[in-house]
This record gives structure tokens, C-alpha cells and sequence, in this order.
């Protein structure tokens, strides 16, 4: 997601000429259908390989595009290592999209690249351009309809491009199907970071730099200032998350190192399910916020754990703010990609354990000054 947002900005300030796409890939590659370099005059943004094919394809861009739109295949099946071209020895082929920006179809996808960054979803098809075929693009919103279509695109043709979508939407990222290569633009993934103590610092840099939007909100406005959080696409003054308009896709992490503010937040988040929601604290503390919420929200013990990560993050060890954000931002990744493992979340049992070695009077003491908490 960082990929595309350098892309654009470097696109919007009129520094880019040919766009490369990586369309295909067979056998090995360290990128993926969907990455993308942006190519201007001594500039560029992205990549489409692990560095070996960047100064070729810079070199040679626009002067493959001079007539057009075109496909390049580049291979690196060699036996012998030595003859493998452009450092790839990944032993695979990846087939590549270049096509000038100043195009109607080069605009329509860079719009599209944009307004998903602001939320607004899409889907992208292009005819890929072959020997005596131009390259044809479509752009369809969310709910299907045309954004954009090239003027030689036929109603017949878009009425097939759509048959294409379900199976595309259902495979975000790019992929190829037959001529058409079918491309979903997700927005980035949001992250929720309720409080905004120093510690949460280092977790809204970590997310910023993967390119996810970052919220911060907290009960506490002095501590919401932009000079604390620059990376953070909005601060929140709030004590109540039901204010924040979350989506079951959204992330949440709560850290505000305060009880009673933890307590009310999880009741309301609870009830929201996001797909990642951690909670910062010790394996007792937490326990006790559980089976006080599962009592307030009528969920039970189980269904609460299932909803939380908690103790939040993976065990990566370490110590300090900085690698408590790493385990975290690593745990939501993981968990947002569907590609989580072992954690160390809480269990029912867990939490009637922990709650029977004491209650929650030692978490409810008033917090120091320095943090400016609300009386």
C-alpha cells in the first residue's frame, strides 16, 4: 500500500511517464501480480522485482512504449547461473505491463490508484495489449458501474468484463484472466489506536510506513496534538468508540494505561467485532476486563476471547515501546492477511484463572499528572 501511495504522489506532482506492471508470474518471483514502478525522467517510485530488474526496465521504458502500450516477458529459467541476465536466479518468468501514463487509460487507473487511497474501492480491468491490439482499460466503482471505459470498448465487452468480477473481487491484488488482467484496489487497511500515550508513538510510525490510514483517539485532548502523532491521518477526542464509525475491517489496538477508560471502550468494541482488536496489558488485567465487559455486554467468556487478541502481540521478545509496536503491528498484519499462527490470546478458562487471583482495585488507581488524565 506504501507502493501506491508513493505512486501517486510522485504521479501528482507530474514527474511520471511510463507506468510497469507486473501482470504475470510463473515459478518464482519476490513480487507478486499487482506491483507496479512508475518511471519518470530520473525519478522513480515502486518496484516489480527484488532490485535485478528495476535498472533494465528504467533504462529501456520509454523507449518501449514510443508506440504504444506493450508486453515484455523476462525469464530467468537457466540451468546455468552465470547466464541468468539481470541477477534475477529466482527461476522464474514474470511478464510485465508497459504503458505510457499520458493516456486516457493511464489517467483512469492512476484515478482509481488515488481514490481507493481515500477510501473508495474499485476495480480495474485492462485488455492487455498483443500484435495488432491496442490497450484497453475499464474502471468500475464498488458497486459495478462504469467509472471509466476506453471509447473502442464495446457494451458487449463490458458486459463479459462484468461476468469476470465475482471471481475477481474475491482475489484482491491483480491477477490475469485470459487477454483481460483483473485488478481489485482495496483501500488501505485502518488502523484505530485508542490512546495516545508516548507508547502509541512508535505503533501509528510502524503502520504509517506499511501504508495503513491511522487513526488516534483518545478522552485525553491535550495529549492529541499533531506534532505527537505526524503519521496519523486523524486525531479523535473521544471517550466513547461508538464515535469512531469502526467497520469489521478496521484494526484496533487499546492502550490507554487507564481502567476505567479501557473498560468502557472494550464494552463498545466488543459489540463492534473488528477483525483485529488488541489489547494492550497484563495477561491478570485483562482477564478482568473480560469477565467485567462479557457481564455488562451479556457475550460470554468465550465469545470475548474469540474477539480479542490479548496479551496483544506476538512473542518476539524484546523490551521498550518500539518492540512492543513491532510484536503488535506484526500480530494485526498477520491476523488482517489470514495468515496468523499461535498466539497467546486469552481463553475462558484463562480469564476464570486470572480473575480468581484478585479483583480490579489495584487498576483503579488515579493516574499520575504527567499523563493528563481526565479527573
Amino acid at each position: 500500500m506504501m507502493e501506491r501511495r508513493r505512486i501517486v504522489a510522485m504521479w501528482r506532482q507530474a514527474q511520471a511517464g511510463v507506468l510497469v506492471t507486473l501482470v504475470r508470474v510463473e515459478g518464482s518471483s519476490y513480487r507478486r501480480p499487482g506491483a507496479r514502478l512508475l518511471i519518470g525522467e530520473g525519478v522513480y517510485a515502486g518496484s516489480i522485482s527484488g532490485g535485478c530488474l528495476e535498472g533494465e526496465v528504467i533504462r529501456k521504458a520509454r523507449w518501449k512504449v514510443q508506440d504504444g502500450a506493450r508486453m515484455q516477458t523476462y525469464s530467468t529459467m537457466f540451468d546455468d547461473t552465470a547466464e541468468m541476465p539481470f541477477g534475477l536466479g529466482c527461476g522464474g518468468v514474470v511478464d510485465l505491463l508497459f504503458e505510457p501514463v499520458a493516456t486516457p487509460e493511464g489517467t483512469a487507473l492512476l484515478e482509481a490508484m488515488e481514490r481507493s487511497l481515500h477510501g473508495a474501492a474499485g476495480t480495474v480491468l485492462t485488455w492487455l495489449p498483443a500484435a495488432g491490439r491496442a490497450l484497453r482499460r475499464a474502471v468500475l466503482d464498488a458497486h459495478g458501474h462504469v467509472v471509466f471505459a476506453s471509447g473502442t470498448l464495446g457494451e458487449q465487452e463490458l458486459s463479459a468484463a462484468r461476468a469476470l468480477l465475482p471471481g475477481c473481487q474475491q482475489l484482491p491484488g491483480g491477477h490475469d484472466t485470459s487477454e483481460v488482467y483483473c485488478e481489485v484496489l482495496v483501500p488501505p487497511q485502518r488502523l484505530v489506536v485508542l490512546g495516545a500515550g508516548d507508547d502509541a508513538k512508535p505503533l501509528v510510525t510502524m503502520a504509517a510506513q506499511l501504508g495503513w490510514s491511522v487513526v488516534v483517539a483518545d478522552g485525553r485532548v491535550q495529549l492529541l496534538r499533531q506534532e505527537r502523532f505526524p503519521e496519523a491521518e486523524s486525531l479523535v477526542a473521544t471517550e466513547s468508540a461508538a464515535k469512531l464509525d469502526l467497520s469489521p475491517l478496521d484494526a484496533v489496538v487499546l492502550m490507554t494505561h487507564s481502567y476505567e477508560q479501557d473498560r468502557s471502550y472494550l464494552a463498545e468494541l466488543m459489540l463492534a467485532a473488528p477483525r483485529y482488536l488488541g489489547v494492550l496489558g497484563a495477561r491478570h488485567r485483562s482477564s478482568l476486563l473480560v469477565s467485567e465487559v462479557a457481564a455488562t455486554t451479556g457475550l460470554s467468556l468465550a465469545e470475548c476471547c474469540a474477539r480479542i487478541y490479548a496479551p496483544v502481540g506476538l512473542d518476539l521478545g524484546g523490551d521498550g515501546p518500539e518492540a512492543i509496536a513491532l510484536a503488535v503491528l506484526a500480530e494485526a498484519q498477520a491476523c488482517v492477511q489470514g495468515k496468523l499462527g499461535a498466539s497467546r490470546r486469552l481463553s475462558a478458562e484463562d480469564v476464570l484463572e486470572q480473575a480468581a487471583k484478585g479483583d480490579s482495585s489495584v487498576y483503579l488507581r488515579a493516574q499520575c499528572s504527567a499523563t493528563g488524565a481526565l479527573s
